[in-house]
């Protein structure tokens, strides 16, 4: 016979009876003194937390990174060193559905790593996309706002995203990336991550350089059009869960070449383009990308809520010897990102195994929700400076100043911004069943929009290219006439 555990309360108290409410008689009320039937209540009343305003729905695991390239003469950061092999987690999203919404949907995936290094926790905390549909983070709210529920109809708006991405001409080349093939991915190991950001690099001589971090596939892009994706909700809302976690079971462990590309930081100043812009890429033939290492995913969560519903990912959490930029969309989401979790999950958040760095942490932080660790070894020393040996500043983490000028203004960053000639040089890429394939998909998703909207997002596609205003408009004439011959056979 098993001799099983014995059931406790969360006290730690024994459960006599977990199958029947203690009530006064066989027929009589409950009684307020159960309180295991209480806090088992309780406990279900709070066992959800606010899901993610934003990449919601996700999937994720652990693995490692190891650096088999040498760029030690750009950066001093001990995770980036030649042979570093670093433990981490990976979790990936989409942006705009609820947590319960369906894996195979056309939108951004979100492709975000903690690293657990020597020096604390390095967060990189990107894309599937190099680049994305606003510059400036005074925008991000509004463009969040028609990602998500018309406050009416309670339904997604194609009118709110058209007619904002057609007053919004820097999102064309996001806009074209998301409906290409690429927009619909069949699932995440098949897909490129990007840090998308621009970031520094510090060496030991605390010189600076500006660097953007790749991760290419190892395991080739597959892609579904809109009808096979269509297909695959049809049968199943977890095809993304159901192939990651599967194959890292069976042991197909996904990988990711990772890769950099470095700009020496006088060059920032010579760009035709503005090398802090989220919007833009840095050309390959100027900037090539660098071989480094290999991420590799090769162990599942034991528990997805506490391990990756957790998981906390945030820009602020950077190491010695790498940085930040001028990058206006990577300074506000320093803060955004740190603030959303606190709110979400508590304020001592990072103290949560997940997130718990795996190095030694000394702070001063005190009280507040989810104070549930250990005081500093030196109990009066709860404040700095202090005489009782508490931990101190280490003025050599610092990184260099930011070389920046001018003046403090709000800059109207569309004047001499060109917003169309990298989403020229994307389209031109395309063959043509790529370029067919890119119209239906806008047809698809403008269609029934008004028409001064459509008519202004053409606007914003003839600036890129001819064809590619007249393949939408061809697309949109033919599904329109599609659905009106529907509509008169149903009749």
């Amino acid at each position: 016979m098993t001799d099983h555990k014995t059931l406790t309360t969360s006290a730690g108290a024994p459960v006599p009876d977990n199958q029947n409410s203690l009530t006064a008689g066989e027929r009589g009320p409950l009684l307020l003194q159960d309180y295991q039937l209480i806090e088992k209540l309780a406990h279900q009343n709070r066992e959800r937390i606010p899901e993610r305003p934003v990449h919601a729905k996700g999937w994720g695991a652990f693995g490692t990174l190891t650096i088999t390239g040498d760029i030690s003469k750009y950066t001093r950061a001990k995770v980036l060193q030649p042979g570093a092999k670093t433990e981490m987690i990976a979790r990936f999203s989409t942006v705009a559905g609820e947590a319960g919404a369906a894996d195979a949907e056309r939108d951004v995936r979100g492709f975000a790593l903690k690293f657990y290094t020597e020096d604390g926790n390095w967060d990189l905390v990107g894309n599937n996309t190099p680049v994305f549909f606003v510059r400036d983070p005074y925008k991000f709210p509004d463009f969040i706002h028609t990602q998500k529920r018309h406050p009416k109809s309670n339904l997604r708006s194609p009118t709110a995203m058209w007619d904002f991405w057609s007053l919004s001409p820097e999102s064309l080349h996001q806009v074209t990336i998301l409906m290409s093939d690429r927009g619909l991915p069949t699932d995440v190991r098949h897909i490129n991550g990007y840090g998308s950001h621009t970031f520094s690099l510090i060496n030991a001589d605390n010189e600076r350089f500006w660097v953007k971090f790749h991760f290419k596939t190892m395991q080739g892009h597959r892609h579904w059009t809109n009808a096979e994706g269509a297909d695959v909700v049809g049968r199943t809302r977890e095809s993304t869960q159901e192939d990651l976690f599967g194959a890292i079971e069976n042991g197909d462990f996904p990988k990711w070449k990772m890769q950099v590309q470095i700009m020496p930081e006088a060059d920032a100043e010579k760009t035709d383009y503005n090398p802090f812009d989220l919007t833009k890429v840095w050309p390959h033939g100027d900037y090539p990308c660098i071989d480094i290492g290999v991420m590799e995913l090769n162990r599942n969560p034991d528990n997805y809520f506490a391990e990756i519903e957790q998981c906390a990912f945030s820009p602020s959490n950077i190491v010695p010897g790498i940085g930040y930029s001028p990058d206006k969309m990577l300074q506000a989401r320093v803060f955004s990102y740190a603030d959303a979790h606190r709110h979400r999950l508590g304020t001592h958040y990072e103290a949560l195994p997940v997130n718990a760095p795996h190095c030694p942490v000394h702070h001063y932080h005190k009280d507040g929700q989810m104070r549930f660790f250990a005081n500093n070894p030196i109990p009066d020393a709860y404040y700095e400076p202090n005489s009782f040996d508490g931990p101190v500043e280490q003025p050599s983490a610092a990184e260099p100043p930011l070389k920046v000028s001018g003046d403090a203004d709000r800059y109207n960053h569309r004047i001499g911004n060109d917003d169309y000639s990298q989403p020229r040089a994307l389209f031109e890429l395309f063959d043509d069943d790529q370029k067919s394939r890119l119209y239906s998909n806008i047809a698809d998703a403008m269609f029934g929009i008004p028409d001064f909207i459509t008519e202004r997002q053409l606007g914003h596609f003839e600036k890129v290219h001819a064809d590619y205003a007249a393949g939408v408009r061809a697309a949109l004439i033919a599904k329109t006439a599609a659905q009106k011959v529907h509509t008169e056979a149903a009749e």
